[in-house]
């Protein structure tokens, strides 16, 4: 019987995974947004080559997915200018840090050194739902008191 409940809870996942791709952000969108916004807030301006550098990526490729982010109202992208995240891109943006906070918070409770926490966190949070990263910081609040 274990098989069985194993053989179909991974057809559950996997339906659920598929149901959910329409409407979530791809992890190449989140992995831009959260450079961007870093590069902003660090320095007032998010330049292709200082976001190719950081994803280590090559400066056309950057170029292609900014096209596709500005089109679907993730940044304002004007050619040869630095682009800026809109409203929308923005508050997701902001979310992500916030979740990125939380999930690494969590692992390091759990005794994971800070580098491991990081990357590990960087492997996860494209993956969990809000709700279980929700659940998640409320463990960490009742951990905390």
């Amino acid at each position: 019987m274990e098989e069985q409940e194993r053989l179909e809870g991974l057809k559950s996942a996997h339906i659920r995974e598929m149901q959910n791709r329409n409407v979530r952000v791809s992890t190449r969108i989140e992995d831009f947004l959260e450079i961007i916004v870093e590069l902003e807030d660090i320095h007032g301006e998010a330049r292709v080559s200082d976001i190719a550098s950081n994803l280590a990526i090559s400066r056309p490729t950057v170029v292609r997915m900014l096209g596709k982010m500005a089109k679907e109202g993730w940044i304002e992208k004007i050619p040869y200018r630095p682009v800026k995240l809109c409203p929308k891109g923005r508050q997701h943006a902001e979310w992500m840090r916030e979740r990125h906070g939380i999930l690494f918070s969590f692992l390091r409770h759990l005794g994971i050194d800070e580098t491991t926490a990081h990357h590990e966190t960087e492997g996860i949070e494209h993956h969990l739902s809000e709700s279980t990263v929700k659940t998640i910081q409320n463990l960490i609040q009742r951990l905390q008191q």
